[in-house]
């Protein structure tokens, strides 16, 4: 495999119908798209979820109705970590990338690990700090990784573009397009006019003030800084063909930044008595992960949990553009030798990470045809086929995706790659910037502009 290129995304000069069956990217959307029409069918049933625990360990496996314990999950996990294992296991097949057999031990144990991460998340104390299952899944595979190492066996499951590829797809189906433009003009304005100017500026910083050699590291700390975190940083790192190292190191850094930034702001905020529609436009424009967008918002009220949601779904649709113009720039800019022949548009194609169509495909499909089919109740739509399937799928997914980047990653490797602390300089510097800039539109957008936007 050649230096920077990604496996799973199309890298030959010659396009085939068997590609669709032979590369991860694709396989990414056919399972996105198969978990989407099974909840929309109604044939997945509710997928289980690890519950919120204090003192008793085991409560997060119960279920519980009108404070009585009606059973557990352990049966659902089961059943749920063996369909994901088949489903996935079909594509491995196909790509012939791994022993199925071997693949689907490796599975096991890394499902496993992830279940491991939800359980701790889901203390309440530590769910308080905001210390994401993100977080733990990375941590525990660096754990392992970097002690006894991982065993083969478990490395041969540990197929973190896949896992992450399939959740970016399902999180398409989140992005509702009515409920984006229920916030309208201040929304787009926070979220699509200061995205690409710190994309920018904190490429420029790193590469010509910082000079910074990596720059597919550059690249990917401005993406996950300025959009979305984790999922910017995941498209980006295959636009322009990173290695896992790059991804582990901007992603340990984001879900850092992001745990203080979601306990920090809503006390500055509140601190300091701005309003909270705009403390919320300014938390849902810079915070690094849904999640903690959400998290943060729902302390300064309803409403701003809700203004602050929708500017961080705004800010997602970005990750399609983002990939295409990563991937644009690399194959006409950065990976182009000097006097060598003008890329052709085959070339970016090429480049292009396939899996970002299924992610826009399913965000097309959910706000065209399956809300206006539902009379455009979208709430009735998140309700019945979002939150309680797809949306816990991709965080499964995620989970999964997080454990195998620990478990592929050493301590030296992402020594070797902070080029005397430059990637740490280059997040906070950018991060500042991001922090002023957003503030600024925001009240420009929700405070000047728009002031009755949201009532």
């Amino acid at each position: 495999m050649k230096k920077n290129e990604t496996p799973g995304v199309v890298n030959s000069h010659k396009s085939h119908w068997s590609d669709l069956i032979r590369f991860e990217d694709y396989w990414a959307i056919w399972f996105g798209f198969v978990i989407i029409f099974g909840s929309l069918l109604q044939w997945i049933p509710k997928i289980p979820k690890v519950g919120d625990w204090t003192t008793n360990p085991l409560a997060a496996f119960m279920i519980v109705k009108e404070g009585l314990v009606t059973g557990n999950i352990l049966l659902d996990l089961i059943l749920l970590m063996v369909g994901l294992g088949v489903l996935t296991s079909i594509g491995i097949a196909f790509m012939k990338a791994e022993s199925v057999s071997r693949y689907f031990i490796g599975f096991i144990g890394i499902f496993i690990i992830s279940c491991f991460a939800y359980w701790i998340s889901h203390q309440a104390n530590i769910k308080y700090c905001g210390l994401s299952y993100a977080m733990w899944a990375l941590l525990v595979g660096l754990l392992i990784s970097n002690t006894v190492g991982t065993p083969r066996w478990l490395k041969s499951a540990a197929k973190t573009e896949l896992f992450i590829k399939t959740g970016l797809v399902l999180l398409g189906a989140e992005i509702l397009f009515k409920k984006i433009l229920a916030l309208g003009a201040p929304g787009l304005m926070v979220a699509w006019i200061v995205t690409p100017v710190v994309v920018i500026f904190m490429y420029r910083f790193g590469t010509s003030i910082l000079k910074m050699v990596n720059k597919e590291l550059v690249v990917i700390i401005a993406s996950a800084t300025s959009v979305c975190g984790v999922s910017a940083a995941i498209a980006t790192a295959a636009a322009c063909r990173a290695k896992k190292e790059d991804l582990t190191l901007a992603v340990g850094m984001t879900l850092i930044f992001t745990v203080l930034m979601m306990c920090l702001m809503p006390v500055f905020i509140k601190f300091i008595g701005m309003s909270p529609i705009l403390g919320a436009a300014w938390m849902g424009g810079t915070i690094d992960s849904t999640g903690a967008v959400v998290a943060a918002g729902s302390m300064l009220g309803p409403t701003a949990e809700k203004v602050a949601a929708v500017v961080k779904m705004i800010q997602n649709v970005l990750i399609g553009f983002l990939a295409f113009f990563v991937a644009l720039y690399w194959v006409t800019t950065v990976d182009r030798k000097p006097g060598g022949p003008k890329p052709n548009a085959m070339e970016i194609w090429y480049r292009f990470p396939k899996f970002v169509l299924g992610f826009v495909a399913a965000s097309l499909l959910f706000s065209f045809i399956v809300v206006p089919a539902m009379r455009g109740d979208f709430n009735f739509v998140e309700a019945s086929y979002i939150k309680p399937v797809t949306k816990v799928l991709r965080g499964w997914f995620f989970c999964l995706a997080f454990t195998s980047i620990g478990l592929e990653s050493n301590f030296r490797d992402l020594a070797s790659r902070m080029e005397g602390g430059k990637p740490l300089i280059l997040y906070v510097v950018g991060q500042s910037f991001n922090l002023v800039l957003t503030l600024l539109v925001a009240f420009l957008a929700f405070m000047v502009f728009f002031p009755n936007a949201v009532q």
